[in-house]
């Protein structure tokens, strides 16, 4: 296309109107650049709805061209307020990665156009400036546009009005948007004859789901769901916002909960939704739920790429299905890093090292760059395998080889690699010349190990170094008193409980889940509040006559309280929460039908034992997961070889 073409095709038009339309049928600035000349050459560029057109084209089409876009505007005489208005948009609308901080450049040609004064700003000027103070973070700046808002008349103008309260939200300023949310409903209810319009009433929709983000991002779940429950009506993404904001501040089971109350309101879940409840799926491990997930995927033309792939390898892997979760791998045509790092974490935690091994050779083969995550999950896999030589040699190739800085979370992982397998000099000595400032996670991976290990003197050294760390956290103090007690020194359990109790630390209960019939079914320590409770006991008693009969005889080393009672101490074993999870799962499933565990802390010795048992007796595969990594148990044997 040339200027003779462009004449050609318009008939030599005498106004740049007649051109408007060639603007926008440009395929390339190259293109809009000759249309550009030819109203240089002619002098229509002086138009100023001629040049508008060209800032248009260049600020906000899918060409987008900044910078020529801020030439045009400067060299513009008297641009009108559309012109002002485009390149403010274009600024505040910058892809969020740009570095350029142009929603900052934004505001301030905003305060140029007002100080310019020749054209005033209206109502399409402010949901920008106030996109580009909430992108910014500048609250101040943000009440000061609202106050010109206010006084050029445009605080009830329905489009300013929900910027302004997303501004708000975005800055943190909640109590500022409820005041302004709660003004806006009041005035749409008086205002009859729009009560019931269509667009009125998604515009609320968008509204309350901005003000429902806006508490879920400062951590307040109660006010989001009190908002939420408000709703007359709602929106797909209302429900979405809801179950990933649940999920993302660990409410699992809520999560869950409100993805069913979905699908019973008869709320089509979309890629969004299935993206955001896979990880309450994965952490609380309901398996057939998760099923039912990707065969809705599946079913409904829900492409699974890599993002909702890698959730469901995620999801496949978490819930003990780890040959599922390399079927849905294998099926990604490109995988790329995330998806990668998704099934070699996978392996890792399910204690498939060498497979673990294969895939990252595989993964270099295809050209595909490691990310730090994928190295975590090498590195995880070379430690639940006590494979220490080929840990440090990856850990040398991060160091010296790869183009990124280690991360603690590296660290913390060699620390449990040499940990586990008995190094603790090498382990402490690694973390005290660490180049990095080590993290609690770095001292707990040491502190446990010195508990495994039973070395009291370094777990007393490491516990204290933790408490003053996190005088709060629960853990060390936990951890130090069980190395006390394995040792039967009670008078200095007795003094780590009366701190926890001075402290106000109270310990996180065992808690063990399984699904059942599509139903995650939750377990305490010692509970007996399931309505099925009794025939639950009854069946402990059960297991604990056949367990005798093949002459399994109780660990009572690992009951961690004063108790002299070895009855009584054996008794405490017995209702521990994967127990009566175990229990409930072999009177609630047909024969065979394998059991899937997941516990919050690291399962004992003696539950492992027992539960290694369990298999062979009632020939069931059982699979646990916790808080360390996945047990597969089948006749009599687990697969992490006693080695976790």
């Amino acid at each position: 296309m040339n200027p003779t073409t462009i004449a050609a095709t318009t008939g030599s038009p005498t106004h740049p109107s007649s051109l408007f339309p060639q603007i926008t049928r440009c395929k390339t600035m190259r293109e809009l650049h000759q249309v550009h000349a030819l109203f240089l050459k002619t002098g229509q560029i002086h138009d100023p709805l001629a040049a508008a057109e060209i800032l248009k084209f260049c600020s906000l089409s899918a060409h987008r061209a900044i910078d020529y876009a801020r030439k045009v505007f400067r060299q513009m005489t008297e641009p009108n307020c559309f012109s002002w208005n485009t390149v403010i948009r274009a600024l505040t609308e910058s892809d969020e990665n740009d570095e350029t901080n142009e929603p900052l450049e934004a505001l301030l040609l905003f305060t140029e156009m007002l100080t310019d004064g020749t054209v005033l700003p209206n109502r399409f000027t402010f949901p920008s400036v106030f996109k580009a103070c909430a992108r910014t973070g500048k609250l101040l700046e943000g009440e000061q546009v609202h106050g010109l808002a206010v006084k050029f008349g445009f605080e009830k103008d329905e489009f300013v009005a929900s910027n302004l309260v997303r501004m708000y939200v975005m800055c943190g300023a909640m109590e500022k948007a409820q005041f302004l949310l709660n003004k806006m409903m009041v005035e749409f209810e008086n205002d009859g004859k729009l009560v019931n319009d269509k667009r009125r009433i998604e515009g609320n929709i968008v509204l309350w789901n901005v003000m429902i983000d806006g508490y879920i991002r400062i951590g307040d779940l109660t006010a989001a769901r009190e908002l939420f429950d408000k709703m007359s009506q709602r929106s797909v993404i209302s429900w979405n916002v809801m179950i990933s904001g649940y999920a993302q501040n660990g409410y699992f089971m809520e999560a869950i909960e409100m993805f069913r109350l979905m699908q019973m309101g008869k709320v089509r879940p979309n890629y969004v939704t299935l993206v955001s409840v896979l990880p309450a799926i994965s952490r609380i491990g309901a398996l057939e739920l998760g099923k039912w997930v990707h065969l809705f995927a599946e079913r409904n033309d829900i492409v699974i790429d890599d993002v909702l792939g890698s959730a469901l390898i995620d999801m496949y892997a978490k819930c003990g299905s780890i040959e599922k979760a390399v079927q849905v791998f294998n099926r990604i045509s490109k995988p790329n890093t995330i998806t990668w790092s998704a099934i070699i974490g996978g392996l890792a935690i399910h204690g498939r090292a060498k497979d673990a091994l294969d895939y990252f050779s595989r993964m270099e083969r295809e050209g595909v760059t490691p990310s730090g995550v994928v190295y975590i999950g090498i590195l995880t896999a070379c430690s639940h395998a006590g494979l220490v030589e080929e840990g440090r040699l990856f850990f040398n190739h991060i160091v010296n080889e790869v183009d990124f800085e280690p991360r603690l979370e590296h660290y913390g992982c060699m620390v449990d690699l040499l940990g586990r397998a008995g190094l603790l000099k090498e382990a402490e000595e690694f973390i005290l010349n660490m180049p990095i400032k080590p993290d609690d996670v770095t001292w707990k991976a040491l502190l446990g190990a010195c508990k495994m290990h039973g070395d009291i003197e370094m777990g007393d050294r490491v516990a204290q170094i933790l408490m003053n760390m996190a005088p709060r956290d629960s853990g060390a103090y936990v951890a130090l008193s069980n190395i006390y007690a394995a040792s039967r020194d009670w008078e200095s359990v007795a003094r780590v409980r009366l701190k926890m109790n001075e402290m106000n630390v109270r310990k996180d209960p065992g808690c063990s889940w399984i699904e059942v019939g599509g139903i995650v079914h939750q377990f305490l320590v010692e509970d007996d509040s399931h309505p099925r409770a009794k025939e639950i006991h009854s069946m402990l008693l059960e297991i604990a006559e056949q367990m005798r009969l093949v002459g399994y005889k109780p660990d009572t080393s690992q009951v961690l309280l004063n108790i002299d009672d070895e009855e009584e101490k054996e008794s405490t074993l017995y209702y521990h929460s994967e127990r009566i999870a175990i229990a409930f799962g072999l009177i609630s499933t047909n024969p065979g039908t394998p059991l899937r565990i997941v516990k919050n802390l690291r399962v004992c010795e003696d539950c492992h034992s027992w539960i290694k048992l369990i298999s062979k007796i009632y020939e069931r595969e059982i699979i646990v997961r916790d808080r360390r990594r996945f047990h597969h148990f089948e006749n009599g044997l687990c697969s992490c070889k006693d080695y976790w």
